[in-house]
């Protein structure tokens, strides 16, 4: 079969998969929002300030960008922001008082790096921050209790790394069970998820393993009904989002629709309203409890878009009380 024909059968699989999330019901649903100006992979997304901030990734012509670009949801429409210091994709990116912060990443050549940025938006410009212990590509990042969590990455993906930014200093802790990158973290009541990925043992790993950071502990929960790396994760409402991923067998394009909901209070999965477009290399920003997943690529490996769709959980789901829940 030629690519032209995979491409066409992934459209109307698209097409079935917009016509699943619209009968959904109760498992929530998709809209589709205004597309990337550049479209990428591999990209870092945050939400930030009412906005979305898309970093880095992989160009058209299999560059390493070093574009940002930030979505107006009032306006429906992107604008550009300061580029990164250097080109990058691959790159973690995460929120912590009001600044954005991006650490690791690939270079040209996939050439794994240990630098680390920080973005004021007030004034619009980006600083460097003391660099990772080690090198990483295709890792995670996330917020918790002041401080940044890297997660895993390429090479070596056991490490788990602490910056304090009051001190402007990387700590290495308890290494994660399970080696990985290309996998998702999001912080939930004061503890860190890290779910899915890909090592030497498996492309398409279903394990969530979770960090206590007063214990300095893992601990592994139920795993993911649907292995897969690439993925995006979000969390909304104490629920922990997964989204798309690549690595799958029974697509023409070796992507991955799914999204699946963890629920940290009973420890149980379940199904959600698959995306429109699947993709890989992707990540998720939240804005008033709705998911945007710009960018990422519509086959296994390399093809960018620059498709911008955006889940909306259903309303009366809630996987923490509300009063512990932001």
């Amino acid at each position: 079969m030629t690519l032209r024909k995979l491409w066409l059968l992934g459209v109307g699989l698209g097409a079935l998969g917009i016509a699943l999330a619209a009968s959904a019901g109760g498992s929530g649903r998709w809209t589709e929002r205004a597309p990337l100006g550049e479209p990428r992979q591999e990209v870092g997304v945050a939400a930030l300030h009412g906005k979305i901030y898309v970093v880095g990734g992989i160009r058209a012509d299999r560059s390493p960008a070093d574009t940002v670009e930030v979505y107006d949801p009032e306006r429906d429409a992107w604008e550009r922001a300061a580029p990164l210091p250097e080109a990058l994709h691959h790159v973690a990116v995460t929120v912590l008082d009001g600044k954005l912060y991006a650490v690791g990443g690939f270079r040209s050549g996939f050439r794994p790096t240990s630098a680390a940025f920080v973005y004021d938006p007030a004034e619009d410009r980006w600083e460097r921050i003391a660099p990772l212990p080690r090198t990483r590509g295709a890792l995670a990042a996330a917020a918790l209790n002041g401080r940044i969590y890297a997660v895993g990455g390429d090479p070596n993906g056991w490490d788990l790394f602490v910056y304090d930014p009051s001190e402007d200093r990387w700590e290495t802790r308890a290494r994660m069970p399970t080696p990985r990158h290309h996998l998702a973290v999001a912080a939930i009541g004061g503890k860190l998820y890290a779910v899915g990925g890909r090592n030497r043992g498996s492309f398409t790993l279903s394990r969530l393993e979770a960090y206590d950071p007063e214990t300095d502990t893992w601990e592994a929960l139920p795993r993911m009904p649907t292995g897969r790396s690439g993925i995006a994760a979000a969390v909304v409402r104490g629920c922990l989002f997964v989204f798309g991923g690549e690595g799958n067998p029974r697509h023409p394009l070796g992507v991955f629709a799914q999204n699946e909901r963890f629920n940290p209070r009973t420890g149980t999965w379940t199904s959600q309203a698959p995306m429109p477009t699947p993709r890989h290399g992707i990540g998720a920003g939240v804005l008033d409890g709705r998911v945007h997943l710009p960018g990422g690529a519509p086959v296994q490996g390399f093809g960018v878009t620059g498709v911008h769709e955006v889940y909306e959980p259903p309303e009366d789901l809630r996987c923490r009380p509300e009063e512990e829940v932001p």
